[in-house]
């Protein structure tokens, strides 16, 4: 008779998180946590409004990173199959929120895009909805299959429901967001497998759309000052950052200014000059501007590199899981942060017109860090399983390679 280990089937260990990521991750969070106290911590020292704490901004980012964390470690123990059951409870709530705040919503730099919380604090739904999509899309994407290439049934479903998310987003309006999400959208469903003929064709429409609106609201604000049509001010800080230094292209001036004093080295950790009341915001959509600034050429090229292997390593993982819903939500996060970034940092340096986002992990912000930091945990979930399936691929060829072996010395 065998032994019961004999015939006992083999447990394969439940995959570990990729330890690169995870490190990236956190390398991440705590270069923003210096960024934020850097660029916000004269800001704060000076202003009755922040009670002239220093560590006004820098603690309470703090507290979101750690609100963050434990919200990524409960997504990173979770399967990420789970979520393919969960995600339309967090589709529904998101629509309710995208609501709701055009009803009850704080009304700031031109758009009405937060919702005003008991105790101070705010949420911006517009951040729920770029995650509650990218897990809607790579569920619906993968029940699909070669569907989603049928014009009627499976393409147009698709975009009916990215196109009324991204309404929802413009009617705020938030012009940044709504780019961010469509762009995302549309890397899950080319990588989805849609027809190359369909989304050039959704391309072609949505520049003609975007034309037309920007039309419509330029006839109706064309009597309106500069500064009072925010739309024309980026267009034209971009065409041209030195037509109204002190008026509608101030903002890009001044970052463009922080970015060309830092030069090659830069001016030194907690030297920069432009945040002193000089650049809006440097602790949100500007921070980039101030860490050119204080890191320069080289520090700024180091960050970046550091970055493009984060998002890189992510891809890579995404590709190697062997579900598709697994990769197409994996994909759809990591471009989530390369979009954002490249909208950020290509805003603040003049490469596009400005939209003002933050920058993920690093600037200052409350929902914004709290869902990137629950999107990281999802991606850490689907690495556990590629890195499962890659230990149980090669154990199994271990294994056949093993008995070869041992057929060919019994031979």
């Amino acid at each position: 008779m065998p032994r019961p280990s004999q015939t006992a089937p083999k447990v394969i260990k439940k995959g570990a998180p990729d330890f690169q990521l995870l490190v990236l991750t956190f390398v991440l969070i705590g270069f923003g946590i210096l960024m934020v106290f850097s660029a916000s911590s004269s800001l704060a020292l000076t202003s009755a409004s922040y009670n002239n704490d220093a560590l006004y901004f820098t603690k309470r980012h703090i507290m979101y990173a750690i609100i963050g964390t434990i919200a990524m470690f409960f997504a990173m123990k979770a399967h990420y199959s789970k979520y393919k059951k969960w995600f339309a409870p967090f589709f529904l709530v998101t629509l309710v929120l995208l609501l709701a705040v055009l009803v009850v919503g704080v009304h700031l730099n031109g758009a009405r895009s937060w919702i005003r919380l008991p105790g101070g604090a705010s949420l911006q739904p517009a951040e729920f909805a770029k995650l509650a999509v990218i897990l809607y899309l790579s569920a619906l994407i993968a029940k699909k299959g070669d569907r989603l290439r049928d014009l009627r049934t499976g393409y147009i479903p698709v975009m009916l429901i990215v196109g009324l998310v991204a309404g929802l987003i413009m009617l705020q309006p938030d012009l940044g967001s709504c780019m961010i999400l469509v762009a995302t959208a549309g890397l899950i469903i080319y990588v989805g497998g849609a027809s190359m003929k369909h989304i050039m064709a959704s391309v072609m429409l949505l520049v003609l759309g975007a034309a037309i609106v920007f039309g419509i609201s330029s006839l109706f604000t064309k009597d309106e000052p500069a500064s009072g049509n925010y739309r024309a001010d980026r267009i034209e800080a971009y065409l041209n950052p030195f037509a109204d230094p002190t008026g509608g292209t101030y903002n890009m001036l001044q970052s463009l200014i922080a970015i060309g004093e830092g030069g090659v080295t830069g001016a030194g950790f907690g030297q920069s000059i432009q945040k002193l009341h000089y650049l809006p915001n440097p602790y949100n959509d500007f921070i980039f501007a101030i860490i050119g600034e204080e890191f320069g050429l080289i520090g700024t090229v180091l960050f970046l590199l550091v970055y493009a292997y984060f998002i890189w390593r992510g891809i890579i993982i995404a590709l190697r899981c062997p579900d598709i819903f697994g990769t197409l939500a994996g994909v759809g996060i990591m471009g989530l942060f390369a979009i954002q970034a490249f909208i950020n940092i290509g805003g603040v340096t003049k490469t596009i017109p400005l939209t003002g986002v933050p920058l993920p992990f690093i600037s200052y912000g409350g929902t914004s860090l709290v869902i990137m930091m629950l999107s990281m945990g999802i991606m850490l979930s689907i690495s556990r399983e590629t890195n499962r399936a890659l230990a149980e691929k090669q154990e199994t060829g271990n294994g056949y390679t093993r008995r070869q072996s041992v057929s060919m010395r019994m031979k």
